[in-house]
């Protein structure tokens, strides 16, 4: 049975603990909770983080100190990597998702990244919300011919020095950027990325990830010296000119930031032929939220077609919708038809080959083995 929204729900706020770093993601929350409101008669009030491990950290407090019902946090727009450590540790509300409406309009029995995070089952404890994939642009205005793998990324960055780099892996970005580049560089033994992480496996997968980046580095932005800390200032580098190609995990915020001349007109945007990394962002609803009905109903809405479509727009936000348009009546498909292409966007079906994150325990020891061998410079 679909979730019921009550009107006694009336004049509750629902806290959305959120990234903040976006000014599309931002805009378009706003526009939820004028929605949400104007419907439902419940605010949605966006809690602006710079770190979604802040709100992980707050829930894990409020559960130590036996607060179970009165949590300050009602939803929270999370990552696979926040997910396995919330689910270990039972902050999040249990086998809810099956309650809304409009989540078998993701048809999830055919679309099973619906359910898996990271390669962890979601067993109902997250609704998904968007998709995203990493994309390349770089600045045709200098370079003609980009690197389409990661192997001519190097010979990129050997013609064109201190032109590109990443941010550190406590980025999301820059973990993202590591996790490609190991999966790149091991095509015959991926499967071992979808399985626990052990010692072995990773020593031996591991091993021509540091050969890559330690001829990588000494070519990257300011020799290697310095990383950026955030994946905005990749942005930033790019439209002063610093680096002339760079990357994304939303392709639609590119043609965005150049309809807002935060990036040159000459931006191109591309996916690289030897894989994209990508996945499914859900959110979810912690175990001691003080609003969890009113929070069901936040969902239910954020996965309606009107919603999906709206945050699907370029010039709004760009995420890609997780609704299967085989469930949708042919009014609601009308919503998604596609609008003109900027030149700066990502091709239609521009993805070569999507390359599924991998299990989540290899995110924290593929991030601890980086600092571990180059931390002591940053």
């Amino acid at each position: 049975m679909g979730f019921l929204y009550s009107a006694n729900m009336q004049g509750a706020t629902v806290q959305f603990h959120a990234w903040g770093g976006s000014a599309q993601v931002n805009g378009y929350l706003k526009w939820v909770s004028e929605q949400v409101e104007a419907r439902y008669g419940i605010k949605v009030h966006h809690v602006k983080l710079a770190d979604t491990s802040d709100a992980v950290s707050r829930v894990l407090a409020e559960k130590a100190a036996g607060n179970d019902n009165q949590g300050s946090v009602d939803l929270i727009w999370i990552n696979g990597e926040n997910f396995a450590a919330m689910s270990e540790h039972g902050l999040l509300l249990q086998n809810w998702v099956s309650q809304l409406a409009n989540f078998p309009l993701t048809l999830p029995e055919k679309n099973t990244a619906m359910v898996t995070d990271f390669g962890l089952p979601t067993k109902g404890q997250e609704a998904p919300w968007g998709k995203a994939a990493m994309v390349f642009y770089y600045n045709q205005r200098y370079v003609s011919s980009p690197p389409k793998t990661l192997h001519e990324l190097l010979q990129f960055a050997q013609r064109y020095p201190k032109r590109f780099s990443y941010p550190l892996p406590n980025d999301y970005l820059g973990i993202s950027f590591l996790k490609y580049a190991l999966l790149a560089l091991n095509p015959d033994h991926r499967d071992v990325f979808y399985q626990p992480v052990t010692d072995t496996a990773f020593k031996q997968r591991s091993e021509v990830l540091w050969r890559f980046l330690d001829k990588l580095h000494p070519l990257m932005w300011k020799g290697g010296d310095y990383m950026v800390s955030q994946a905005s200032t990749l942005q930033r580098l790019m439209s002063d000119g610093e680096l002339l190609l760079a990357f994304s995990f939303t392709a639609s915020e590119i043609p965005s930031a150049v309809k807002r001349y935060d990036l040159p007109q000459s931006i191109r945007t591309y996916a690289m032929q030897d894989g994209s990394i990508g996945n499914v962002h859900f959110i979810g609803i912690p175990f001691n939220s003080a609003h969890p009905e009113e929070a069901k109903t936040v969902v239910n809405f954020l996965l309606s077609p009107e919603a999906q479509a709206e945050k699907q727009k370029i010039a709004v936000w760009g995420d890609e919708t997780v609704l299967d348009m085989a469930a949708l009546n042919p009014m609601q498909q009308a919503r998604f038809q596609s609008e003109p292409l900027h030149p700066s966007a990502l091709p239609v079906s521009g993805i070569y080959q999507l390359l599924p994150e991998p299990h989540a325990s290899w995110t924290d020891k593929l991030r601890e083995a980086w600092f571990a061998r180059y931390g002591e410079r940053f």
